[in-house]
C-alpha cells in the first residue's frame, strides 16, 4: 500500500497521468460506439465527447480516484495497463 506521499506523488507524475490519459480516450471511445439503450447512456456520452476534447479534463477528474484504487495502491506505477484501464472505468463510473 502507498503512502499518502506516495499516492499524492504518484497522481502529480506525467507519465502514470499520460497513462490515466490513454486509458480514459479508449473508455470515450468505447462509450461513443455503445447502443443508445445503455444504462445512463447520455450522462455517459457526454463524458465520452467532453474526454475526447480535453482529455487532461478528464484526468484531473478522475487522478484522486484512480490513485486511491486498491489495484493502484498495491502496483503503484507498476500496475499492468489492463489493470489501470479496468481501474479507470471503474473511477469514470463512480463519478459518472
Amino acid at each position: 500500500m502507498l503512502t499518502y506521499e506516495q499516492t499524492y506523488t504518484l497522481s502529480k507524475d506525467p507519465v502514470f497521468r499520460g497513462r490515466v490519459a490513454v486509458g480514459c480516450t479508449h473508455y470515450a471511445v468505447f462509450i461513443t460506439d455503445e447502443p443508445a439503450s445503455t444504462p445512463a447512456h447520455s450522462t455517459r456520452y457526454k463524458w465520452a465527447q467532453n474526454t475526447l476534447a480535453n482529455v487532461e479534463g478528464a484526468v484531473a477528474m478522475v487522478i484522486t480516484t484512480v490513485c486511491n484504487d486498491s489495484a493502484v495502491q498495491a502496483d503503484g506505477a507498476a500496475i499492468t495497463d489492463a489493470a489501470l484501464q479496468s481501474t479507470v472505468e471503474t473511477a469514470v463510473n463512480k463519478l459518472l
